[in-house]
């Protein structure tokens, strides 16, 4: 069974990596040069929890050739339909997809080209970073929850929630996984776009007052808009993982910050606090915080002049 990683940044390349040394038949897609030299040269080297190295095929998507029994999108949500389109000549009428992008509103994307049976969205809780190219930081552990958008594909689906399982993934078939994907959006809204804007890690950010009247703020807001489009959100219980994690990955400087900060590139903040914001903005429902957190980050963009 063949498995694409379609976006082989830091998670993409966590998930080919646990893929490869699990013996599973895994091919890493990319655009970015360095890293994908890198790769091919002296293989993807791995280090954080342990040191290691692997020889792990990867190339430029319009590059794969081999039908794919099962894609796992790992791209950046504004590169997504351009992946997706690059990937046409590899998808058959059996490839399943897994979306583990971070955001809300993927599964539109993906259903222009993938049919609504072979998809599965889902949530990860892994982390990872980049070192440089060619170089993934792993450390800790995570889980997978995901589920198939037809709700008579679940059987089909146990196959590869097997396959991610036997690479140590952790992976649960969830009956409802959006509400767990509305709260990662959450997870990503009140620290992704903050410690971007503030330069700082999470427990950075979480360690003063001023910063928790700002994550309750976001998660209402998150909260008010999901449940007005029928998504069941327990509030408190958002701010109790919340605060969980930013008591876990304390020391983590989370994607948009290694993105806007790090490495100067346009940030994910459309599909998270700006999907809020729109959706809010067509039910009637004020978003002040996100709207203010969206325009800043895109404004701290442009001061990068990243296009």
């Amino acid at each position: 069974m063949l498995t694409y990683i379609a976006g082989s940044g830091a998670m993409g390349c966590r998930f080919g990596y646990q893929l490869f040394k699990a013996g599973k038949e895994v091919i890493l897609l990319d655009k970015w040069e360095d890293h994908i030299k890198a790769i091919q040269k002296d293989g993807l080297k791995i280090v954080g929890d342990h040191e290691d190295c692997v020889h792990i095929p990867i190339m430029r998507p319009e590059e794969a050739t081999q039908k794919a029994d099962f894609i796992v999108l790992f791209t950046k949500a504004m590169q997504l339909e351009t992946m997706l389109q690059s990937l046409k000549g590899i998808i058959t009428d059996k490839t399943k997809v897994l979306c583990l992008l971070n955001g809300l509103g993927h599964e539109d994307v993906i259903k222009k080209y993938i049919p609504e049976k072979n998809i599965l969205m889902g949530v990860t809780v892994w982390t990872a970073g980049l070192k440089g190219p060619g170089t993934a930081l792993l450390t800790a552990t995570g889980s997978v929850n995901l589920q198939s958008i037809d709700q008579s594909g679940e059987k089909e689906a146990m196959v590869f929630v097997d396959l991610l399982n036997e690479a140590g993934l952790k992976v649960t078939y969830d009956e409802d996984v959006v509400p767990s994907i509305w709260r990662k959006a959450c997870v990503n809204g009140t620290m992704n776009s903050t410690c971007a804007l503030l330069d700082c890690t999470i427990g950075e950010f979480f360690a003063s007052e001023e910063a928790l009247r700002v994550v309750d703020t976001i998660i209402h807001e998150f909260v008010m808009v999901g449940e007005a489009t029928g998504v069941k959100l327990d509030e408190q219980a958002i701010k109790d993982y919340v605060m969980h994690t930013s008591v876990v990955a304390a020391g983590h400087y989370p994607s948009m910050h290694q993105d806007l900060v790090q490495n100067h590139r346009l940030t994910e903040i459309d599909y998270i606090n700006g999907a809020v914001a729109k959706k809010g903005d067509s039910l009637g429902i004020p978003t002040p915080y996100c709207h203010m957190i969206t325009d800043l980050v895109h404004a701290k963009e442009h001061v990068l002049k990243i296009q």
